[in-house]
């Protein structure tokens, strides 16, 4: 493990989820150090289902991370703070098909958990197990504005994946 972190029960995290997730994002990264893509993320959440620690996250299909997040059984979120917001808007422009974006964003991938990959940068990182997916079904919106987060048709698939790690920066 990383020297600068130390793990955590999930049950003692207290940030709050809102700003967390809405305010400061995160990256979704999922494979292995050998092979593994991230993106920017600030639509998500953490909770309890199925007497399990969660957290979920959604991705679009014509994201390149996609490929990585159906092909793992494991993701990582990790979050930063204030100081790499440029990292993470580079994370969420460029593609991992034709840019390192770690490269470019400055920041260092670790694997401590195999098949897990997150960032030495980060300050807060859950390792998750994914527990199900399910694709959005524009039928199902109950609120018509959510429509227009959708002009091109290409519905999140939503991840859930139980928390197993969490590392935290000391």
């Amino acid at each position: 493990m990383s020297e600068a972190f130390k793990l955590l029960d999930p049950q003692e995290l207290t940030d709050n989820v809102f700003k967390l997730v809405g305010e400061d994002w995160m990256l979704i990264t999922a494979g292995g150090a050998e092979r593994y893509n991230t993106m920017t993320a600030s639509w998500g959440g953490l909770g309890i289902l199925w007497h399990k620690n969660i957290a979920f996250c959604v991705v679009r299909p014509t994201r390149y991370t996609y490929e990585f997040m159906e092909a793992a059984d494991t993701f990582s979120l990790s979050f930063f703070t204030e100081d790499y917001r440029s990292a993470l808007e580079i994370c969420g422009s460029a593609s991992g098909r034709d840019t390192d974006k770690a490269a470019a964003a400055d920041i260092t991938p670790v694997e401590d958990t195999p098949g897990i990959v997150y960032f030495q940068e980060a300050r807060l990182v859950l390792e998750c197990r994914k527990l199900y997916y399910q694709d959005l079904d524009p039928a199902k919106f109950l609120d018509e504005s959510i429509h227009q987060m959708y002009p091109n048709k290409d519905y999140h698939r939503l991840y859930v994946g139980e928390i197993t790690q969490v590392r935290i920066k000391e």
